[in-house]
């Protein structure tokens, strides 16, 4: 079983692994096109957030809900894998 975690860190592709650590790219994954995009859109959003210090707790919010859902749509495509929600702003795992 492969583990995940989705997270928004400013650095990354929006997917990483649990266990090895590192980024991995969505691609790779073969996640649908769809996904694809809707997590680099996502990832260009919480990148903006980052720079402004999370200072918006009401995008955070928004940004965590949608990383979430993320998640949940990796589940679907991946279902022998293991996927969690980190968030950056908050600095945990949120489930």
């Amino acid at each position: 079983m492969r583990y995940l975690l989705v997270d928004g860190m400013m650095s990354g592709t929006g997917i990483r692994d649990a266990v090895e650590g590192g980024y991995l790219d969505p691609k790779d994954l073969e996640l649908s096109e769809p996904l694809v995009r809707r997590i680099s859109l996502w990832l260009l959003a919480y990148e903006e957030a980052h720079l402004e210090q999370y200072s918006d707790k009401d995008n955070i919010a928004a940004l965590d809900a949608e990383g979430r859902k993320i998640r949940d749509q990796v589940r679907e495509e991946l279902p022998d894998a293991k996927v969690s929600y980190y968030s950056d702003a908050e600095a945990r795992i949120l489930e």
